[in-house]
């Protein structure tokens, strides 16, 4: 018996020994900060274990939702700038599409001090001797004067009194309120006849204050008139006198006498506008000349607008290289969308415009082959200048409902109308990103519930493990004290 307790007890203080040794190991090797050690009963690094295959089960899915979401980002972001672009490009050219954009005439005046001069769609080339001899002239008038200054009472009745203004047979009513100033009476005109270009305002001298009525509008026919009832008590108010008596303006256009009720004359030359200035008799010659200097402005404007939006599309859809050989693309690098646009818009640059069937390439404009972008030859441009015909035609290729601006607006419609092609793509790709966002949380959510049940699992572990060593423990100190009782 005594043997055979030895002998066991020899072996279990082996074992005992042995497990000491290997915490003792697991202890230093934790310290040196080889293995983390977090569990307490097992001495493994349960954590690290955890972390790891949480890690394992998320990568391939996390790398997938990272890489589709940059993607998307990232082509949302150039579709957003393609937009962008062609808006700006559309409403440069819908600016240009007038006829006077590209007529090539210009009005001009010989003497800037009598008048200055405007040439519109119509005009037609033409010398004009002009002499103003009257500028036209606006109504004012003044009410009688008050001692009282702006602070008399215009209105001594005791109740409202409705003061009327009229001009050229329209009548307006004012209700002056009892007991209304001066002041007040000046404030109320100026808030109801305001939309009229009527307004009102108070001269002060030693002898008093009167209300002086003002129109914005010239021309004889237009006078000021202030009336009311004979018992309303606003006799002085509307005792009238003339400060200025509306005229037409007189003046000749190559001694032919002719009149304007206002100072801007639209019609007394086809096509141009005239801004009568001053009067006096002096004498200035208006000119409608063929200008172009201002038709190669008007067309520079398309080529800058054109490589505005192509420079843009370019940067999106370039393929860079890197020192190191490697390559990246733009945010739309051979996206189809982008290519069919560009295609739609370089069909109309070659395209016959107007009645002359004239196209860019016969004034000098054409596309730079490796960038797509419109380059005017001014050796070109001057030579077909120099034809008359081609300065006429110009305007008829350029504006009009089948000129090119016309044309690049109707080949661009169905990308930049709202529900277009960019917009249903930005929705998509807005979409996915919705979609993406939800997978993130339904991940987050997989991988949390992973990292509970792996948790819980290996601390129930650890625990065993706790619990175990436990026993050994006991056990080993039991069998070790009857070891030494049988030796003694």
């Amino acid at each position: 018996m005594a043997t055979v307790s030895s002998t066991t007890g020899t072996t279990a203080a082996t074992t005992a020994a042995s497990t000491a040794s290997t915490s003792s190991t697991t202890s230093s090797t934790s310290t040196s900060g080889a293995i983390k050690s977090s569990g307490v009963g097992s001495g493994i690094d349960t954590e690290a274990i955890v972390k790891a295959l949480v890690n394992a089960e998320k990568a391939p899915k996390q790398k997938q939702i990272d890489t589709q979401t940059l993607t998307t980002t990232t082509t949302l972001t150039a579709v957003g700038t393609v937009k962008s672009a062609l808006e700006t490009y559309r409403t440069a050219i819908a600016a240009m599409n007038k006829a006077s954009t590209f007529s090539g005439l210009t009005a001009a005046s010989s003497n800037e001090k009598v008048a200055s001069v405007t040439a519109t769609d119509s005009a037609s080339n033409g010398t004009y001797s002009l002499e103003v001899t009257t500028l036209a002239s606006a109504s004012k008038i003044s009410s009688g004067v008050y001692a009282d200054k702006s602070t008399a009472v215009v209105n001594a009745t005791s109740s409202a009194q409705d003061l009327t203004i009229t001009q050229s047979g329209k009548d307006t009513k004012i209700s002056i309120p009892a007991k209304a100033t001066l002041a007040q009476t000046r404030d109320l005109i100026n808030t109801q006849m305001a939309s009229r270009g009527i307004s009102a305002n108070i001269l002060t001298d030693a002898s008093g204050s009167r209300l002086v009525l003002s129109s914005s509008t010239t021309g004889s026919g237009t006078e000021l008139s202030m009336s009311a009832n004979a018992d309303s008590g606003l006799d002085k108010l509307t005792a009238t006198t003339t400060v200025t008596a509306p005229t037409n303006a007189k003046y000749k256009i190559d001694g032919i006498e002719m009149e304007s009720s206002t100072n801007t004359v639209a019609a007394a030359i086809s096509g141009v506008s005239i801004k009568l200035l001053e009067a006096g008799g002096e004498k200035t010659t208006i000119s409608v000349t063929t200008n172009t200097d201002t038709l190669k402005k008007a067309t520079t404007g398309f080529v800058d607008a054109y490589n505005a939006l192509m420079t843009q599309l370019n940067t999106l859809t370039k393929v860079s290289t890197a020192a190191d050989g490697t390559t990246s693309g733009g945010g739309l690098t051979g996206d189809s969308t982008v290519r069919h646009l560009i295609q739609s818009m370089r069909n109309e640059l070659v395209t016959s415009s107007g009645s002359s069937k004239l196209t860019l390439s016969q004034f000098g404009i054409n596309t730079d082959q490796k960038t797509g972008l419109l380059v005017m030859d001014d050796t070109k441009w001057n030579t077909a200048m120099a034809d008359t015909a081609n300065v006429a035609a110009i305007q008829d290729m350029f504006t009009g409902k089948d000129g090119l601006l016309a044309r690049m607006t109707t080949a661009t419609d169905s990308y930049a109308v709202k529900g277009g092609i960019l917009a249903s793509r930005s929705d998509s790709l807005s979409g996915t990103l919705t979609k993406l966002t939800e997978q993130q949380k339904a991940l987050d959510r997989r991988i949390s519930n992973l990292t509970d049940t792996l948790n819980a699992k290996y601390t129930a572990m650890d625990t065993l493990v706790a619990q175990l060593n436990a026993t050994s423990k006991s056990i080993m100190t039991t069998l070790n004290a009857l070891n030494k009782t049988d030796s003694d």
